[in-house]
């Protein structure tokens, strides 16, 4: 995706952070279940106006001062990539690279083992990730991708930054909270209740000042921002040695898989990107709908149906009433069908070249390898900088 040219009256400076003008969160609302909704509503109205507003920051001035929007995304490499992972980050992935962005890929291998007590068939999972990435359009070129595990002084950089925060904030994380929940009664590892940190010091380490995100990932940037703050306060002297990121809010929904719970590796209710058009087709038409002979897009009231559609919508470019509307009274048969050829359709590029970096495992090898030693670089220059404002130099 070609960039949007840079006004000729735009300032040559770029601001370092989005503009303080947005709306303001109320100061006070009162207590309760509904107030602390209103708050919660509020402040995600205010993250997105300043995603907007960092967007189109990223339009006009990214492809002269790359380094201004530097970002960094990732994957944990517990399993294949999936639909949802395209639609909702690979795509934008390529079209914030593609804008000019600075970008940082990680894959968070550590990470694996926050919740569970082996790292499985983790080479093979690493190794498709950056397959997929490649093949999604990633060019290594001008994307950094590494591994945790290469780049020790990024994982350095969690001693100091664990003194700035407190247990009671890392056990109010929600993402803690959820997967506590999710173990099945396991208990919480400290590597699980530090998980923001590490999530701190992936952004922090190369000095990220986007970081596309979720609505529910806001609270892990949030601490982030804290802790670049904290650092600046207590071992720097005031100094910038960290900039708060800015989050870029996603505009894909929230997905289910075919089962109708929330898509997800671990459930087995995705489709996956190296899947053949045949799978493709046979998890589709195990997909759960309803009842009604005519489908209608309706969220609240048919949420599997409008899950479908929404997919379909998502890799047509279409409305999902719209093509509710095409479908009419074709039933679930028709809706899968069309689901079906929208994925196969607009995945074939893809795939194709997919199988042709699979048949290259070395060069594949190779980026990750390039990858690491970049920002590896990076890493050891930053914890560099560290320890020379905390007086560690020795």
């Amino acid at each position: 995706m070609s960039h949007t040219p840079a006004s000729t009256t735009a300032p040559t400076t770029v601001p370092t952070t989005v503009p303080t003008t947005t709306p303001a969160v109320p100061a006070a609302v009162p207590a309760g279940p509904e107030a602390a909704e209103t708050e919660a509503s509020a402040t995600y109205a205010v993250a997105r106006e300043r995603s907007r507003v960092l967007d189109e920051l990223i339009d006009t001035h990214a492809a002269r001062e790359p380094a201004r929007f530097r970002m960094l995304t990732g994957d944990r490499p517990t399993g294949p990539l999936h639909i949802g992972h395209y639609l909702a980050s690979l795509r934008n992935r390529v079209r914030l690279q593609d804008k000019g962005a600075e970008t940082f890929v990680v894959i968070a291998d550590y990470q694996v083992v926050t919740d569970r007590d082996a790292v499985g068939a983790i080479g093979d999972n690493v190794h498709g990730l950056v397959v997929d990435y490649l093949a999604a359009g990633i060019d290594p070129a001008r994307t950094t991708i590494f591994t945790h595990s290469a780049v020790p002084a990024l994982n350095q950089l969690m001693l100091p930054f664990l003194s700035l925060v407190t247990d009671a904030e890392l056990r109010r994380n929600p993402t803690v909270k959820d997967e506590l929940a999710l173990s099945g009664g396991r208990p919480l590892s400290g590597l699980l209740l530090t998980y923001p940190v590490h999530q701190a010091a992936d952004i922090l380490f190369c000095h990220s000042r986007v970081v596309p995100v979720g609505r529910d990932q806001l609270p892990h940037l949030e601490l982030t921002r804290a802790i670049a703050r904290r650092f600046n306060q207590r071992y720097a002297g005031g100094q910038g040695v960290f900039a708060e990121p800015e989050a870029l809010l996603g505009e894909v929904p929230l997905l289910l898989g075919t089962d109708g719970t929330k898509m997800a590796k671990s459930r087995g209710n995705v489709v996956n990107l190296r899947d053949t058009a045949d799978e493709t087709a046979a998890r589709i038409r195990a997909a759960v709908t309803d009842g009604e002979r005519r489908i209608t897009f309706e969220p609240e009231r048919r949420p599997a149906v409008a899950n479908l559609l929404t997919i379909a919508g998502l890799f047509l470019d279409e409305s999902p009433a719209v093509l509710a509307e095409r479908v009419g009274d074709g039933g679930a048969r028709a809706l899968k069908e069309l689901v079906t050829e929208a994925v196969n359709e607009s995945l074939a590029d893809h795939r194709r070249r997919r199988a042709d970096l699979a048949r290259d495992p070395a060069y594949v090898t190779a980026v990750l390898h390039e990858g690491n030693a970049r920002a590896a670089a990076v890493a050891d220059r930053t914890l560099a900088t560290v320890r020379a404002v905390m007086g560690m130099s020795y």
